[in-house]
């Protein structure tokens, strides 16, 4: 079987290229938790389309830490005493393919965790070791003027929500659908984006 070509991503091959990310790496350690990076972001996307959150939603959470598989600057560790910028790395991935909605789960999950424990202390209570270590290194809870601009962001609430579901992905005993499970979804979101740009570009062009 030949291999597939992902020399040049495009529309229709993103969501294959994303599956053999997950299919090759999935099973690396996920910044000191008990699950892996697989498990980690599946938990998140299997309990939004559980509980019947919106597909961008499920999405955003599917893929929100897909820049520790993209990113020049590796994954984090425990060890680790500066940030990656890992959300940074995987948005500007997805950016190409999918609506702004999900980029800014994507680009702005960190932000969201520091956000919640500048507004919601009771979020702290949330995190586990590792992601108290690494919101120190991300720069701790926001400051007030920071917090202010933060809540700007037209895609807020569901940023929120996908940073929820970020804490919720850590338990090594549930079971999830694999990657493919989801594919469907994804293709169907990067469809649609595809779509409205290019009418959006004849629209211009007219």
């Amino acid at each position: 079987m030949t291999a597939p070509d992902f020399s040049t991503l495009h529309h229709g091959n993103i969501v294959a290229f994303i599956g053999d990310i997950f299919d090759r790496c999935g099973d690396e350690e996920y910044l000191g938790e008990p699950v892996t990076m697989e498990q980690h972001m599946l938990q998140g996307a299997t309990i939004a389309e559980r509980n019947g959150l919106s597909d961008d939603i499920v999405v955003g959470a599917l893929l929100h830490d897909i820049g520790h598989f993209t990113s020049e600057f590796g994954t984090f560790s425990m060890s680790d005493t500066k940030d990656r910028f890992h959300e940074e790395a995987g948005a500007q991935v997805l950016a190409r393919f999918f609506p702004s909605v999900i980029v800014d789960c994507v680009r702005y999950h960190v932000a969201a965790k520091r956000y919640l424990c500048a507004t919601r202390p009771e979020y702290f209570s949330r995190l586990s070791e590792a992601s108290i270590h690494s919101l120190n290194l991300q720069g701790g809870p926001m400051s007030a003027e920071e917090v202010q601009d933060f809540e700007q962001n037209p895609n807020l609430e569901k940023i929120v929500q996908v940073r929820y579901l970020d804490e919720a992905g850590k338990d090594p005993d549930m079971v999830t659908p694999d990657y493919w499970h989801f594919a469907p979804m994804v293709q169907r979101i990067v469809d649609q984006t595809a779509e409205a740009t290019a009418a959006s570009a004849s629209a211009t062009a007219s």
